[in-house]
């Protein structure tokens, strides 16, 4: 694969040209430009009231695409309780004060002014998916024809003992906002005699921010600006679960004398005075503990009361990946980090299952039947030095025999090593991929 995939096929695809067309020669100047012409259609013949729940990249991806392709018959209302989402994407990088919190900030404004989507700052109370309403907060109720949510993740709680302002600092930042700062803090009060430890959980796990990643980016941090340190990494899973190569070589070599992985490390319980890390294979003492509790599908899923986490033992969403509509209710559909399927749980998958997700919306919304082969791509880069980062990628194409979305051709693709030139498109590739999320 050649430079520029991942910024070049996304542009293609969020105009609706299909992914991983033969768009590798171009500039990501080219892909915007084209983008910036692009208005809103009139009478497209599609007809409804959408509501999404949720403005995270899916969310907002969605509400955007299905004014983009629905037009002016297409209302749609984003209900989002924030009024600013800050990226999880590049948000490691905070932690070691290479980006601010700022910098990672977006808001709706455009989604209302150039996309005319109704936006309000709002949460949701409860959902009747018999008579098609949606409950705010306030008490208002919404009618809708099509409701798409986007909650993201939730955690499983963890054993923690000790002080109450012990406990406190042991926070997993795996939410862009509040916790990142909190933890940045705290490795940056670090000497060259203390110990990082993260805890990864089993997965399927939001990523990014990823663990690999954390881990190296600290652990560069240590040695460049502290004069050395320890990370230890206990995962509970058997082996490295992404860019094995990579990350092995950035372990063993780039960050070795810092680095120590322990594959299988299931995490018991934390003694927060103590700074004591209890797993299934041992003890381990750190100044600062990261613990990633284990992931389930965002609360207004599972407690809904109305079944929507109906798979994998109720901690997430089943959906047909086709329409990305919820297998418990017609008219539902989920998408992102919530949803139960066979790909990642990531940002720049999330931007590309919302814009299945809004073409077959729109298609139903027609009368027609809707695209029975999508496919989606996710592509993530991953800094491993505050100068060089590596990368990978995978094209996820529409099985109708299992009827889930397979990787096509070789699978997943890692870059070959990590190098300066990966980490300068890797900032234009998070450039691309937020503009055409948000702008």
């Amino acid at each position: 694969m050649k430079r520029r995939v991942f910024i070049n096929s996304l542009g293609a695809s969020a105009l609706g040209l299909g992914i991983m067309q033969d768009t590798f020669g171009h500039e990501i100047n080219e892909v915007n430009n084209i983008h910036s012409l692009i208005q809103i259609p009139g009478n497209t013949t599609a007809t409804g009231r959408v509501i999404v729940i949720g403005g995270g990249m899916a969310g907002t991806t969605a509400a955007k695409y299905l004014r983009l392709w629905g037009g002016t018959g297409v209302e749609v209302t984003l209900i989002e309780p924030n009024a600013t989402y800050y990226s999880n994407i590049f948000s490691n990088m905070v932690l070691v004060g290479e980006r601010t919190l700022e910098q990672l900030s977006f808001n709706y404004n455009l989604l209302r002014t150039k996309y005319g989507v109704s936006v309000m700052q709002n949460s949701v109370t409860g959902i009747n998916p018999i008579g098609k309403t949606v409950t705010l907060n306030s008490g208002k109720v919404l009618q809708y024809d099509k409701l798409v949510i986007a909650p993201g993740i939730d955690f499983e709680p963890i054993q923690i003992i000790g002080s109450a302002i012990n406990q406190s600092k042991i926070v997993h930042a795996w939410k862009a906002g509040q916790q990142t700062t909190y933890l940045k803090n705290q490795i940056q009060a670090m000497t060259n005699k203390d110990t990082f430890i993260i805890a990864i959980p089993p997965k399927p796990y939001r990523c990014p921010p990823g663990p690999y990643e954390r881990a190296c980016i600290v652990a560069d941090y240590l040695k460049r600006v502290k004069g050395g340190g320890k990370v230890i990494i206990l995962d509970a899973n058997p082996s490295i679960q992404a860019e094995p190569e990579n990350f092995s070589n950035a372990f063993n070599n780039t960050h070795k004398g810092i680095i120590t992985y322990v594959p299988n490390a299931t995490l018991i319980s934390i003694d927060a005075d103590k700074g004591l890390v209890n797993t299934n294979i041992g003890t381990f003492s750190g100044k600062v503990i990261n613990a990633i509790p284990i992931h389930k599908a965002g609360s207004l899923i599972t407690n809904s009361g109305i079944g929507l986490a109906n798979a994998n033992n109720g901690k997430w969403a089943g959906v047909n990946v086709l329409t990305y509509e919820s297998t418990a209710y017609e008219s539902i559909h989920i998408i992102g980090d919530a949803s139960s399927t066979t790909q990642p749980k990531a940002g720049h998958i999330a931007n590309a299952e919302a814009k299945v997700c809004a073409d077959a919306i729109i298609h139903l919304l027609k009368g027609e039947s809707v695209n029975p082969s999508p496919i989606t791509n996710s592509a993530c880069f991953t800094p491993i030095t505050k100068s060089t980062a590596s990368w990978l990628s995978v094209v996820f194409r529409y099985d109708p025999i299992t009827k889930t979305m397979v990787p096509t051709g070789s699978g997943v693709t890692e870059s070959l090593g990590a190098t300066k030139d990966n980490y300068d498109d890797m900032l234009k590739w998070f450039s691309n991929l937020m503009s055409d999320t948000f702008a």
